[in-house]
């Protein structure tokens, strides 16, 4: 009987190495694939992706885009699992008691933006908006005295429990953008002086984020390097000024979660 060909023989291993579901890679055996961690995506409006337009039928008055930086980051990784649990209007408290259930050990990534909505965001601009400029002046100084004597505290406590509940994951925290360019185009509504407050208290805002992020050992992303030159009253806005629907007011477009948002945090995720 004739001894098998070296052709025979090679075809017959690459035959049982496909069985196995392996490639030949030099010498070495390797799988085919391999999926990231599981990833979950907490926080308020700014990770939801209110204002990025096409929202999740299931996501309610969460209004959770598939426009988001969390989506399209799942999107493009295929992590082993996805929690989308950020929702428009979250508060601290409303990540402790609503949005830590899907963590677990092993979920691998964890992306938040929080803080705005405890400081009063929304009934600051309204304020801002409404009542001019000294009014608004008044309610900045309000909010900037909640953002350093109280935030704090409240962030730490969400960032520990954030740390109870996923013990192994890299948690990745991420700031809000400047809303206005000083000067810009914009010929009607808020004075400078008050969009010139409302920079510096997302500025104070950021600051007690960044430091609180840092001392519970978790990455931080400052956005605001990337909206530079895309704030309200640039000539290419990533933000929307005052709009209809009136909830999607100061928040990214779909070009903010993409250009402003996505590659900070893929930069971080690693």
């Amino acid at each position: 009987m004739r001894p098998p060909s070296a052709r025979s023989l090679r075809t017959l291993t690459l035959t049982l190495l496909t069985a196995l579901g392996l490639t030949l890679t030099g010498l070495a055996a390797v799988p085919a694939s391999a999926s990231e961690p599981g990833y979950a995506a907490l926080g308020d409006s700014y990770s939801s992706g209110l204002g990025a337009g096409s929202y999740l039928g299931s996501s309610g008055s969460c209004e959770r885009s598939t426009k988001a930086y969390p989506y399209l980051w799942q999107a493009a990784h295929a992590p082993a699992s996805f929690t989308f649990v950020a929702c428009s209007g979250a508060t601290t408290a409303d990540v402790l008691n609503s949005q830590l259930s899907g963590l677990n050990g092993s979920t691998g990534l964890v992306s938040i933006t929080i803080g705005g909505n405890d400081a009063g965001f929304a009934s600051s601009m309204e304020t801002c908006v409404l009542a001019g400029t000294s009014a608004c002046l008044s309610a900045v100084s309000t909010a900037e005295s909640f953002i350093n004597n109280q935030l704090g505290a409240l962030l730490d406590n969400t960032y520990a429990a954030i740390r109870a509940h996923a013990p192994n994951a890299h948690v990745v925290v991420l700031d809000y953008p400047h809303l206005y360019q000083v000067p810009g185009s914009c010929v009607f509504g808020i004075s400078d002086t008050s969009r010139n407050a409302i920079n510096g208290a997302a500025d104070q805002l950021d600051g007690v984020i960044a430091k609180r992020a840092a001392n519970a050992g978790f990455s931080f992303v400052d956005v605001r390097g990337a909206f530079t030159g895309h704030e309200i009253c640039s000539s290419d806005s990533w933000l929307h000024s005052t709009t209809w629907p009136i909830n999607e007011s100061y928040h990214p477009t779909a070009a903010g979660q993409s250009g402003g948002y996505l590659p900070g945090f893929t930069s971080a995720a690693g």
